[in-house]
C-alpha cells in the first residue's frame, strides 16, 4: 500500500526524510483527527480517511516537539505527563507552520475550514502578521531560534528552523 495524493506523498515524504516513521495503514477504529494514529511514534496513516492533508503536519510537530527519548513511546491522542499540553499544542501549531513554508504549502493546507475548533482562520492571519505563538517553545527546545537570538547566532530566524526534531 502506498500513497497516491501528490500532496499527501509531499507531506509524507518530508516527515520521512526528517526522520519520522509514516506507513500507509487501513485504519478501522476511529481516530482523533480521521485518517491518522499516532502508534509507538509513528504515524500510521489511512489516505481513504484522510479528509486534510495538512493535519500529517500537525500531527507530525506533536512528535517533533517530543522529547526524543519520550518520541517513541507516543500513541493515541499525544500526551506528555511531564509537559505543559498547552504549550504543546502551540509549538506543534508553529512546528507544522514553519513545516508547510518550507515546503512552500499554502497556509489553509494546514489551518483550513475543518480545523482548530473554528479558530482557523484566526490562526492563520496570526501568523501571517508575523505574531509566532510556539516560537519561544522551539525556541527553548533548540529547534529554532528568534530575534536577538537569531541575530547573534548570524541564522535566519523562525519560521526558519535550525532543525526539526527535538533532541
Amino acid at each position: 500500500m502506498a500513497f497516491t495524493d501528490p500532496l499527501t506523498i509531499r507531506i509524507t515524504d518530508f516527515l520521512q526524510q526528517i526522520g519520522l516513521e509514516i506507513l500507509p495503514a487501513s485504519l478501522a477504529e476511529q481516530t482523533f483527527l480521521p485518517g491518522i494514529m499516532v502508534a509507538n511514534g509513528r504515524l500510521l496513516v489511512d489516505e481513504s480517511k484522510l479528509q486534510f492533508p495538512g493535519d500529517l503536519l500537525h500531527e507530525a510537530g506533536h512528535l517533533a516537539v517530543a522529547p526524543r527519548e519520550l518520541r517513541g513511546n507516543l500513541s493515541g491522542e499525544v500526551n506528555l505527563e511531564q509537559e505543559n499540553m498547552e504549550a504543546i499544542e502551540v509549538q506543534a501549531m508553529a512546528w507544522s507552520y514553519a513545516a508547510l513554508l518550507y515546503l512552500k504549502l499554502e497556509p489553509e493546507i494546514v489551518f483550513h475550514e475543518g480545523g482548530y475548533r473554528g479558530q482557523s482562520h484566526q490562526l492563520r492571519r496570526t501568523f501571517e502578521l508575523g505574531c509566532y505563538p510556539g516560537a519561544n517553545g522551539l525556541e527553548k527546545a533548540g529547534m529554532t531560534a528568534t530575534g536577538a537570538a537569531a541575530s547573534a547566532m548570524g541564522v535566519s530566524p523562525y519560521p526558519h528552523m535550525l532543525k526539526w526534531l527535538r533532541a
